[in-house]
C-alpha cells in the first residue's frame, strides 16, 4: 500500500489481519486504519491497536443509520403481517419447515 493510504473495514474482521495492519501503521507503510470489526470480537483488550493515535475504532456499529434501522423495521413489519395473514414470508430463514407452517 501506499504511505498515504486508509485502510477500512466495516464488512467482516477474519478479511483482515490485525498484526499486519499493526506493523503496516507503525512503520509508516499505511497512514491510517478504521476499523469497526475484529479478527476476534470481543477484541482483547490488549489489542495494539487500541492505543495508536491513527486509528479510529467502532464496535460493528458502522452500518447502524437511522435508513438502516429504517429498512430492517420495515422489513421485519413486513413478514410478521405476511404471516399473521396466513402468508408466506418472503425471507425465511428455515426453509425445511415450510410444509409445516400451513401457510399460503
Amino acid at each position: 500500500m501506499k504511505r498515504i493510504a486508509y485502510l477500512v473495514n466495516t464488512s467482516r474482521g477474519p478479511v483482515q489481519q490485525e498484526r499486519a495492519i499493526f506493523e503496516a501503521l507503525t512503520r509508516g507503510h499505511l497512514a491510517a486504519a478504521g476499523l469497526d470489526v475484529f479478527e476476534e470480537e470481543p477484541s482483547s483488550t490488549d489489542n495494539p491497536l487500541f492505543n495508536m493515535e491513527n486509528v479510529v475504532l467502532s464496535s460493528h456499529v458502522a452500518g447502524v443509520t437511522k435508513e438502516a434501522s429504517r429498512t430492517a423495521s420495515l422489513q421485519v413489519t413486513g413478514e410478521m403481517l405476511r404471516v399473521l395473514r396466513g402468508e408466506m414470508p418472503d425471507v425465511l430463514v428455515n426453509p425445511e419447515v415450510k410444509g409445516r407452517l400451513g401457510l399460503k
